[in-house]
């Protein structure tokens, strides 16, 4: 079992297929579980190298995933995904054992990054910085896409009035997102 080997925990289908097609191409043998328990029956079977949790499932948290993880394979490095993006969830993901808990939506570059990095080496600091505004809409975004543009079905899935969501999304079209630009 060699250090690229990839477990992906996401109960997001779209985005952790779109993160499994981009680290596969960036060298990864990925495996992917969309529940707490899939991902505690991959690990039995064959504890991957390293892994990227969601750190909220369907079933459970994501830490108890990783818990699992460093109990079948203490040197497998672990990067925890939180959509929430708040101090509290990556210290808890840190004082668990991950490597780094980067804010969904996660960028494919600097997963791989997080993943390769050098043994004893520390997480680099975001390059891009993405206002909570704009990490929102993101998210707005990406249930709106994946509901196929119905506005009902991804106000349910937001839990938000679709009055606020229409309002949301009349200030926005979609696709339109200020990130800052790299200098």
């Amino acid at each position: 079992m060699s250090s690229t080997d990839l477990l992906i925990v996401d109960d997001d289908i779209v985005f952790a297929n779109r993160m499994s097609i981009a680290l596969s191409e960036r060298g990864f043998q990925v495996r992917k579980a969309a529940t707490k328990n899939e991902a505690l029956v991959a690990i039995e079977d064959a504890p991957p190298g390293c892994a990227v949790i969601d750190l909220r499932l369907g079933d459970g948290s994501g830490l108890d995933v990783l818990a699992a993880l460093h109990a079948a394979r203490p040197e497998a490095r672990a990067i925890i995904l939180s959509g929430y993006g708040n101090l509290p969830c990556t210290v808890a993901a840190i004082r668990s054992g991950a490597f780094d808990c980067l804010s969904k939506p996660a960028d494919a570059d600097e997963v791989a990054q997080a993943l390769l990095a050098a043994p004893g080496s520390l997480p680099q600091p975001p390059v891009k910085a993405i206002s909570p505004a704009d990490a929102r809409w993101l998210h707005i975004e990406r249930v709106y896409n994946d509901c196929g543009g119905n506005i009902s079905a991804t106000s349910r899935r937001l839990n938000m009035h679709r009055r606020t969501l229409q309002r949301i999304l009349a200030r926005r079209a979609v696709g339109q997102v200020t990130v800052p630009l790299e200098n």
